[in-house]
């Protein structure tokens, strides 16, 4: 770890990449939150209230698969013509479909038009999405010092808690200020209304910056990639591939201690929103702090390592899940979640630096979003639908092999990445 310490200069950075990233990820919590609390009731025919949150999850799972397209897309622009245009235009569409949502009709009042509508618009999220973590990262690590990059790379993560934390905290808001029938007519659209806001700052932070160092100089030593892509995927297959499957424990950790939980909580275990919303907004502070420890750990040692310590951490965790989730004891409850969700931060906060770390900077920006996102897919985009039918059929104990098989994977996968780039 070295002494050199960060110039002032870089707290407009930093801000930028966690402003942002919360920004991104309040839009796709409160869409998280929604399709648990509300949008199997208002998108769907009646049916029972399972096939209703199963369709409702299968509406949040979309925008996982738009997001490696995002990643793609964004990742070529921002491969060729700089990371600021490109993190700009993501923030953008991400909030405009967030927005859009606010103002949907529901499916007693338009039919199959609404669920249609709500889906092209969950697809606008995923894709803005896509091209948005990957910028941010690299906006972190690019600018950091000798012997920072893991604790430069940490602050686009604190944007998860964050963003979380403003969603959920909205909705236990709106729980206690209005009657469930005023929530379910209308009070659900006030989060989406209010991301205008969040946007705004966002875009006025990130305009105010310049073009990382490590770009510059990758554009005064060769001209830019053609096709990124193309040239990711015959260069740098296995980095690529290993990435991949690195990240799939964050991925099913969060969304399982999240969406899956809040949706079960309240189905199931038959908690009240907001009693259960409390109890979340309670252990996500826990992540806060594991990414921030991994963040110091990371630099002392290496992201990977971190990383592996984490995965082993969350083989055990699994086995816990049954015992702590359906305990009956809301303090076991929240004890487990706080448990995951520091072992979400030791898994997570390092990839801000690690993704970036396996590729060169002429394909960076497509090689740590596209790893990012397709992960997303295989650890988070299926987890709340995969995990509501195993509960349903088998209860929370093959749930709980569930999540420590989506640990194993991306342990195994971490033992192929040994070797990294300098930023």
């Amino acid at each position: 770890m070295s002494d050199t310490k960060p110039a002032a200069s870089h707290r407009r950075i930093l801000a930028a990449s966690l402003v942002g990233t919360a920004v991104e990820f309040y839009d796709f919590y409160i869409y998280a939150t929604a399709a648990s609390l509300v949008f199997g009731k208002l998108f769907f025919p009646v049916a029972s209230a399972s096939a209703q949150l199963m369709s409702a999850y299968a509406t949040f799972a979309l925008a996982f698969f738009a997001r490696p397209l995002g990643a793609a897309v964004f990742g070529h622009f921002g491969d060729r013509l700089g990371r600021k245009s490109t993190l700009v235009a993501s923030l953008m569409l991400m909030g405009g479909s967030t927005l859009a949502i606010a103002f949907l009709p529901t499916y007693a009042q338009a039919g199959w038009i609404a669920p249609f509508l709500l889906c092209v618009l969950r697809f606008g999220q995923g894709f803005g999405l896509g091209g948005e973590w990957g910028g941010a990262a690299l906006l972190a690590v690019e600018n950091a010092p000798p012997g920072w990059r893991a604790r430069f790379g940490m602050f686009p993560q604190l944007g998860a808690p964050v963003g979380f934390i403003a969603a959920n905290g909205l909705f236990l808001l709106l729980g206690v200020l209005l009657t469930p029938e005023q929530f379910l007519a209308w009070g659900w659209r006030i989060p989406f209304l209010l991301s205008i806001v969040l946007v705004g700052v966002g875009l006025w932070v990130r305009l105010k910056l310049t073009e990382t160092p490590a770009f510059a100089q990758a554009m005064k030593e060769a001209p830019p990639a053609k096709a990124p892509l193309g040239e990711l995927l015959k260069t740098y297959p296995l980095q690529t591939l290993a990435g991949t499957f690195a990240v799939v424990c964050c991925f099913a950790i969060f969304y399982l201690t999240t969406a899956f939980a809040l949706g079960y909580g309240t189905t199931k275990l038959g908690y009240s929103r907001e009693t259960f919303l409390g109890v979340q907004l309670g252990a996500i502070g826990f992540m806060a702090a594991g990414i921030i420890a991994a963040g110091y750990w990371a630099d002392a040692t290496s992201p990977r390592r971190v990383l592996m310590a984490g995965c082993i951490a969350t083989v055990a965790l699994g086995f816990l899940l049954p015992v702590m989730m359906g305990a009956g004891s809301l303090w076991l409850i929240w004890g487990f979640l706080s448990l995951a969700l520091v072992m979400m931060g030791l898994v997570y906060g390092p990839l801000g630096a690690f993704l970036p770390g396996l590729f060169p900077a002429r394909v960076r920006y497509t090689g740590a979003s596209v790893a990012f996102n397709i992960g997303g897919i295989l650890g988070g985009g299926l987890a709340p639908m995969i995990a509501q039918a195993l509960a349903d059929h088998g209860g929370l104990v093959p749930v709980g092999y569930y999540l420590s098989g989506a640990a194993l994977i991306s342990l195994t996968a971490l033992f192929f990445l040994k070797r990294q780039v300098e930023a």
